[in-house]
């Protein structure tokens, strides 16, 4: 799986703008063959910061995404940005739900994770 990431910080008398933008891709995206999942979020400490968060499926699927039209549109909101946006890709070779987080939790005291040096 990828995970495709995109953090944007928007001028206020854009933002409506962009948000609209942004929700009309993930719909679209969605249906897209290999998409996982597609979701726009709002920083609550910084509320003209947007982030669209795209989970595919392998790379070839992420890759036909990004020359589609609807990753055009995520583009030309990134360069509404008043700040460099950050573009970040992941490859996301395993996951792991609450079992990791009961695991951690009944370690009492023990170090868990990877050991400091």
């Amino acid at each position: 799986m990828l995970q495709a990431i995109a953090r944007m910080t928007i001028p206020f008398k854009k933002l409506n703008e962009a948000i609209e933008i942004l929700n009309s891709v993930t719909h679209r995206t969605r249906v897209e063959s290999g998409c996982v999942s597609c979701f726009v979020y709002r920083d609550v400490d910084s509320a003209n910061t947007l982030m669209i968060e795209e989970i595919w499926k392998d790379e070839n699927d992420l890759a036909r995404h990004l020359r589609s039209d609807e990753y055009q549109k995520i583009l030309l909101v990134a360069e509404m940005s008043s700040a460099p946006p950050e573009i970040k890709f992941y490859k996301v070779l395993r996951t792991t739900g609450v079992e990791t987080v009961e695991e951690a939790r009944s370690a009492k005291g023990e170090q868990y994770g990877p050991k400091e040096r």
